[in-house]
């Protein structure tokens, strides 16, 4: 079956203009000819129009185009999977594209002003964003959160480096007063939960004691919380629970 121009036009939604340039410049010549002279495209036209739509839209110039159709080494099949093998590739870095915009929105949505390579290099794998709907929904009317919205809204990538550097050392300071056999009541575990409170007040809200013994309590209830803190060392949840509960006893004697 042979189609007029005008019918590959409708058929694959290139322009008739198009069409014509692409048999001037020699990439898409059709195979027959009406008794009037009109161009007709004949299936095997149409084969190779699908294969340079689809180099067209992974970006190959009309030359290199031409150079890969025409090149004698190379048939149909290896073009399929050529093509099969770059839109696999396009596809993916689509996806990484579009994850990243989508981080991107919710990081500014959530008041974190950083692009997606800068949320790279201060969190790696793990996304901050990824309980923000779910934070919103349990305290979006909560004093803290409205203040931690408006703090961290000012946040650059080095601030967010410092932050998330001092959070790490408080867990570290933790994780060795239990490697050490402390009790959560000593000393050394009551100072680290203080330096915790301490740091949720610089960088996020003002956590009075009560606060801390809340956000203590779901350490161990959330299993997400518990999750992490057992991941730095077993026992951790648990232990950072009672030393923060420890530290605010001691604070209202």
């Amino acid at each position: 079956m042979e189609h007029s121009v005008g019918e590959v036009a409708r058929l694959t939604g290139v322009t008739v203009r198009t069409l014509h340039h692409y048999d001037e410049v020699g990439l898409l010549c059709p195979g027959a000819r009406s008794p009037a002279g009109h161009r007709r495209y004949t299936y095997a036209d149409l084969e190779r129009l699908q294969r340079v739509l689809c180099y067209r839209q992974l970006g190959f110039g009309l030359q290199d185009i031409a150079a890969i159709l025409d090149d004698p080494e190379s048939d149909p099949l290896d073009h399929l999977r050529r093509q099969r093998r770059l839109l696999r590739e396009r596809v993916e870095r689509l996806r990484g594209m579009a994850a990243a915009v989508e981080r991107n929105l919710e990081a500014r949505a959530m008041g974190i002003q950083l692009d997606p390579h800068e949320m790279f290099e201060v969190f790696g794998d793990s996304d901050p964003t990824e309980h923000a709907p779910e934070a919103e929904q349990r305290w979006g009317e909560t004093d803290p959160y409205r203040e931690s919205q408006r703090r961290i809204a000012g946040y650059t990538k080095d601030d967010w480096l410092r932050l998330k550097d001092e959070g790490a050392d408080v867990e570290r300071r933790f994780a060795a007063a239990l490697r050490a056999d402390n009790a959560p009541t000593a000393p050394e575990a009551m100072e680290a939960a203080e330096e915790h409170r301490r740091h949720i007040g610089r960088w996020f809200y003002e956590c009075p004691y009560e606060l801390h013994r809340g956000l203590a309590d779901m350490y161990v209830a959330d299993p997400r919380f518990s999750a992490h803190y057992e991941g730095v060392v077993a026992g951790l949840a648990n232990f950072v629970h009672a030393a923060i509960h420890a530290n605010a006893d001691r604070a209202s004697r």
